[in-house]
């Protein structure tokens, strides 16, 4: 399993938040660089994120979630055309589970398991 999962949930509706397309970066020494990407499935989730074999490095992460495009893709409008959620790894060994709560908007996000 990536070190890395996550899910979106499109509170709005009590569903899914399918086909939103999702970018993973980490924070270098030169700057943020992309180490992942891909759309959610029929159940919100990316399972693809990060390969079986990417080992995680200590340091800062940021996942983008396109939600411009998701929300277009229902000709509804929406405030945040994108969602960053910045996050630290220390423990490599852990999984980190990051979850977005998704609506037109408004967004939450936590630590999941």
């Amino acid at each position: 399993m990536s070190g890395i999962t996550t899910h979106v949930l499109d509170t709005s509706k009590g569903k899914p938040g399918v086909g939103v397309s999702i970018t993973l970066e980490f924070l270098g020494s030169d700057g943020w660089k992309e180490i992942g990407s891909g759309t959610t499935n029929s159940d919100g989730r990316l399972p693809t994120l990060l390969a079986d074999d990417h080992k995680l490095e200590a340091g800062t992460y940021r996942l983008n979630f396109d939600t411009k495009n998701y929300y277009q893709g229902q000709n509804l409008k929406s405030f945040y055309p994108t969602v960053p959620v910045t996050f630290e790894v220390e423990d490599t060994a852990q999984h980190y589970h990051v979850p977005l709560l998704l609506s037109p908007f408004g967004y939450s996000t936590y630590r999941g398991s």
